[in-house]
């Protein structure tokens, strides 16, 4: 087994043998830290932060900036051509800006929102189709959310030259994800043959994760992103340990913050020997009052604590190594 594969989320369970690599080795001697950029997220836009990419032609440059910057991966949420305030639904649309960043970026790791839950609107008493729109575009990765959770997400107006939304409003989003719904979406992932990531908002959401590897749905090292902040788990050391705890061992687990949370729950998980995943989508602020440049000014941030504390970085070729991806995929 390589060096790099050496040390799955198991490894980190085990106190002893942490605290006595911790204390010859310090951090590097750990797995190189994966980073993933989240680039623009499917709620909020350039309202937000000026900064956000919207068009593909700024999706490219912001997941060229952030590659260059350290990130292996970039998560992906196309937006609509024809209203930019809302995510597309099209895998052809996905597949044409995958391929674009793909001409900019050899290696980099391509990883789309599939979500595949399904959306409940309370209003209308309608409960949609699993929403899966990448599937079609093959990504290398894709989000899964195995997840129960209800989404209330404020919204400034979208002022000229932006369109969408003229007055300031509420995001309400519910999603609802079933066992069997989990298992379907998974199958299918499968036979395309691209690689879930599992994205957890809770610490029950882990038990989907756990019936999948159960059924024999999951190939190892799974690869498991969790939410701590806005609608996800309460950020603090004891949540954190807790995860840690109470995910399955064969795999490896990344850590994203929301909101003001986020440099320090990122810091604890570099630390910890786990992954993180920074970018627009999460958090539009760099600081208290101050909105980020870019989503390569966030992946900056984590690559110099990490560099600090003495973690080294992976490249894209270590991160598809330690995530048991191949080659990059062509578009």
């Amino acid at each position: 087994m390589s060096e790099i594969k050496k040390y799955l989320l198991g490894d980190y369970r085990e106190t002893f043998k942490y605290s006595n690599e911790l204390a010859r080795h310090g951090l590097t001697k750990m797995q190189p830290l994966i980073i993933t950029c989240a680039i623009t997220g499917g709620i909020h836009g350039a309202e937000a932060n000026p900064a956000l990419p919207e068009t593909p032609e700024e999706q490219v440059q912001a997941a060229y900036e952030a590659y260059n910057a350290g990130a292996s991966m970039v998560h992906i949420h196309r937006r609509n051509p024809d209203n930019l305030s809302i995510m597309s639904q099209k895998a052809e649309e996905y597949l044409e800006v995958n391929r674009m960043v793909r001409e900019k970026c050899p290696d980099l790791i391509i990883n789309n929102t599939c979500l595949g839950a399904r959306i409940i609107n309370e209003k209308e008493g309608t409960i949609s189709a699993p929403f899966a729109p990448s599937i079609g575009a093959k990504p290398e990765v894709a989000s899964v959310d195995i997840a129960c959770t209800s989404i209330r997400a404020p919204v400034k107006a979208r002022k000229a030259p932006l369109t969408g939304r003229d007055e300031d409003g509420v995001v309400n989003f519910d999603l609802y994800m079933s066992m069997q719904n989990c298992e379907d979406i998974t199958l299918l992932l499968n036979e395309n043959e691209i690689k879930p990531e599992w994205e957890c908002f809770d610490i029950g959401n882990i038990k989907y994760l756990n019936e999948m590897i159960r059924r024999g749905h999951v190939k190892d090292p799974y690869w498991a992103q969790v939410l701590f902040g806005g609608t996800g788990i309460f950020p603090s050391v004891e949540s954190m340990k807790l995860v840690t705890e109470m995910m399955p061992p064969n795999g490896n687990l990344s850590v994203i913050g929301i909101g003001a949370c986020q440099t320090a729950m990122l810091t604890m998980a570099i630390i910890m020997g786990h992954h993180v995943r920074v970018g627009l989508e999460d958090n539009v602020f760099y600081a208290p009052h101050e909105l980020a440049t870019s989503n390569a000014q966030l992946v900056e941030r984590m690559v110099r604590i990490a560099k600090e504390v003495g973690r080294p970085i992976a490249t894209p070729a270590q991160a598809r190594e330690m995530m048991g991806l191949g080659a990059p995929r062509m578009y």
